[in-house]
């Protein structure tokens, strides 16, 4: 559970913060009736050119596009269905940079904007050149707009095997806002959305509940908190449950995060003034490098199944994962892949890049080292996966 709030280790936080990835929902952008929430927009813009000029750097992940563009198409209701949706953000997202370039400009500053998708994260040297892009950026002063390329981004599962074991890195600008904290090497990822924060309790429920000012780990008891969404929630895609989510990828990277109300006035200048607003989710040992990558930027489409020994070698023996420890393959993945790694009862605990392919993998499954010779033409290691090519998700 939350330990005590403390001012200190917020005031550090935020004094420590040079490098900020601040993430606008489309709950505190656009109004419940329809259209741009003008005001607070430009009140947004303009607390974000004040941290700018204070020497901080910042990236900037917003929504709205979608709400944009069904006003710009003038649609009665909220769009439902996917090809609606990507229609309306390909409507909206133009007029939605515009706004925030003419926005910046009155105080100085360029907005550049980025449209991602979920193979700027999976494969390796496209997420290394997206640091490389967005860093040079920010050495030019610029702030980098990002957001999910929706239109063409939003596929559907495919109903097969795989489906079961596929775990897609983003699928909202929540968890889109906490891996680019982890590919930047954030100081302070901050997600302004129509809740004020994490409660102890149903916020629609019955009694008081209260905000949680800090929590320290999040633990079990704590995700499970986020399992009601709130009546609360307006327009947005996701609830409290997928801030949640951003926070833990966030925090495992070892970058800060905060959960705050975005429609309370002049909240950005609160929080950087160290006032006690929203949840405060305190760093973990950050994953590193290569690590942070496997764990959290890749999509996933397969599992490698272990026994239970296997699993105590990996968490506890610090060892690589080799075949005989392995009891079954699912889905398809090639040479160089990332999988999840689950265990006995099918709970994933890991994640690695694997060394063969998933017919490879299921020749060898079970089987000594000393056979692989026998049972692949082309050996490549003795592992299935190797030590330095694991990531621990718990």
């Amino acid at each position: 559970m939350p330990g005590p709030a403390s001012s200190n280790s917020r005031s550090q936080v935020i004094q420590d913060a040079r490098r900020v990835v601040i993430k606008l929902g489309t709950g505190v952008l656009i109004r419940q009736e329809g259209g741009l929430a003008l005001g607070r927009f430009y009140s947004f813009i303009e607390s974000i050119a004040g941290l700018r000029k204070s020497g901080r750097e910042v990236l900037l992940v917003s929504s709205g596009a979608v709400g944009l563009g069904a006003e710009r198409l003038r649609l009665e209701r909220p769009p439902s269905t996917l090809p609606m949706k990507q229609a309306c953000a390909a409507a909206g997202q133009g007029k939605l940079m515009s706004l925030y370039a003419q926005g910046f400009e009155q105080f100085g500053l360029t907005a550049a904007q980025l449209l991602l998708t979920e193979e700027d994260f999976s494969d390796r040297r496209r997420y290394l050149n997206l640091r490389g892009t967005i860093t040079t950026l920010l050495e030019l002063g610029a702030i980098p707009i990002i957001n999910e390329n929706d239109p063409v981004s939003a596929a559907e599962l495919e109903p097969d095997e795989a489906q079961q074991f596929r775990r897609v890195n983003f699928g909202d600008n929540d968890r889109l806002s906490a891996l680019v904290a982890g590919n930047l090497e954030a100081d302070l990822l901050l997600i302004l959305t129509d809740v004020e924060g994490l409660y102890d309790s149903d916020p629609d429920g019955p009694g008081e509940p209260a905000l949680i000012p800090i929590v320290e780990q999040i633990s079990p008891a704590i995700e499970a908190l986020a399992s009601v969404k709130s009546k609360k929630a307006g327009v947005g895609r996701g609830g409290i449950k997928t801030k949640l989510e951003a926070a833990k990828i966030a925090t495992r990277s070892g970058c800060p995060a905060i959960v705050a109300g975005g429609r309370i006035a002049g909240i950005i200048d609160r929080i950087f003034a160290a006032e006690e607003a929203g949840t405060l989710f305190v760093a973990q040992p950050g994953m590193r490098g290569k690590r942070r990558w496997i764990a959290f930027a890749t999509s996933i489409t397969a599992a490698v199944k272990v026994n239970d020994g296997a699993r105590r070698a990996l968490a506890e023996g610090k060892a690589s994962l080799l075949a005989a420890g392995v009891i079954e393959i699912h889905g398809g993945f090639e040479r160089g892949d990332v999988v999840s790694i689950i265990d006995s009862a099918g709970r994933e605990f890991a994640r690695g890049v694997v060394n063969y392919s998933s017919d490879e993998a299921r020749r060898i499954s079970g089987k000594h080292s000393a056979t692989i010779d026998d049972l692949i033409e082309n050996r490549n290691y003795d592992a299935l996966i190797t030590r330095d090519n694991l990531a621990f998700l718990e």
